[in-house]
């Protein structure tokens, strides 16, 4: 231990202290701690550095709220490869362990079970508020719950992020635009809302989240992200989330009828998932003057019923299609403007739908669905 603290190099940066290796090879650190003398318990761990393709690269400590979700494990996946150290934080309502078990072994990985609603006390250096349900069935489940989950959620993570100095990126969503009238939708526009419907716990929960979000950036100079996630698909999605993907893929593959809601004309833009977390990781990393909100999916544009139709001739599926009354506030049309997202960020979505849905059948045949326990009845 003493030889290996010898030859550290410390290299005193803007907040904490980074150590760097200077032994005759390259070496990955994976963890240790250490603090500077008469500096606040805030700044007082030791930034990481692990060595990447010639590089000395800073790992950092990251929170991923809802970490064990859909989206929130395969951003943890990504940043374990980084070499970062996460905490994955999440209280399994509608996610289960299983989508993070193969990180719990490794010595740059944690999960604590918490409900984002109540105050922690962590250190870290940046944080993905990933955390609420989203899924219409479970987020109306419990509407109060639902609410106080965006609201409380942003609430704690940002003042975490104010006690830390630490960046802060907000999962939000395109229910912020409602049913839009405006079509496809840019970030400028303000959206179409019922404040009063059965959606609204979501929809509002998220749009308070913003305002939060931009209030603690210009009150406190919180340094803030705002991502306006819509549709995405792809492996560990719940079997019983009650999205119209997974609904249609559990379906065809029990060689069930394929359940449309309305007749199957309203659209929407899918995004796989892989894509969805390269965008994400970027605006984290990009400059801070673009703070956002920027909205990230896929342009591409289908029917609800071409869907359905796309699943049932991939999985083989004897099922037909069986139409029934539409919900309350169901948007009719979906669409990103990603104008933003290419020129701010040079991102755009790489994998196509019929791709995206085949690796996505290929997970939800891999999967034992006894393993899976439906969140709530509104699947």
């Amino acid at each position: 231990m003493t030889s290996f603290v010898r030859a550290l190099e410390v290299v005193r940066g803007q907040r904490g202290v980074c150590r760097r290796w200077r032994g005759p090879t390259p070496l990955a650190v994976d963890s240790y701690t250490g603090a500077r003398q008469g500096k606040s318990p805030a700044r007082n761990a030791v930034a990481l550095v692990v060595y990447s393709k010639g590089f000395f690269v800073k790992s950092k400590r990251i929170l991923v709220t809802g970490g064990a979700g859909f989206l929130g494990s395969h951003l943890c996946d990504r940043l374990v490869a980084q070499k970062h150290d996460v905490i994955c934080l999440d209280n399994l309502f509608t996610s289960q362990k299983i989508n993070i078990q193969h990180l719990l072994g490794k010595s740059n990985f944690e999960f604590i079970r918490h409900d984002v609603t109540h105050p922690l006390w962590l250190e870290v250096d940046e944080i993905y508020n990933a955390a609420c349900p989203a899924a219409p069935g479970h987020y109306q489940f419990n509407p109060i719950k639902t609410m106080k989950t965006s609201v409380m959620g942003a609430i704690n993570v940002l003042g975490m992020a104010k006690r830390c100095k630490a960046k802060v990126l907000q999962f939000s969503t395109s229910e912020v635009y409602g049913d839009p009238e405006v079509h496809p939708q840019p970030e400028s526009y303000r959206g179409s809302v019922n404040p009063i419907g059965t959606r609204a716990c979501y929809d509002e929960g998220k749009r308070a989240a913003e305002t939060l979000f931009f209030d603690y950036h210009r009150s406190n100079k919180v340094n803030i992200r705002v991502v306006r996630i819509f549709n995405t698909y792809g492996p560990r999605m719940h079997p019983y989330d009650g999205r119209v993907v997974s609904n249609f893929i559990r379906q065809a593959l029990a060689g069930e009828d394929i359940t449309i809601f309305g007749d199957g004309s309203q659209t929407r833009s899918f995004c796989y998932c892989d894509d969805l977390v390269d965008v994400i990781i970027a605006m984290m990393n990009g400059p801070d003057s673009f703070v956002g909100p920027v909205n990230i999916g896929n342009p591409g544009e289908f029917t609800i019923k071409q869907l359905a139709e796309m699943v049932l001739e991939l999985v083989g599926g004897k099922g037909k299609l069986v139409y029934k009354p539409l919900p309350s506030d169901d948007p009719m049309q979906r669409k990103p403007d990603i104008t933003l997202a290419k020129t701010k960020l040079g991102w755009e979505p790489k994998v196509q739908l019929r791709e995206g849905l085949q690796k996505t059948i290929a997970y939800f045949k891999s999967v034992n669905m006894d393993d899976f326990r439906a969140p709530t009845p509104n699947y």
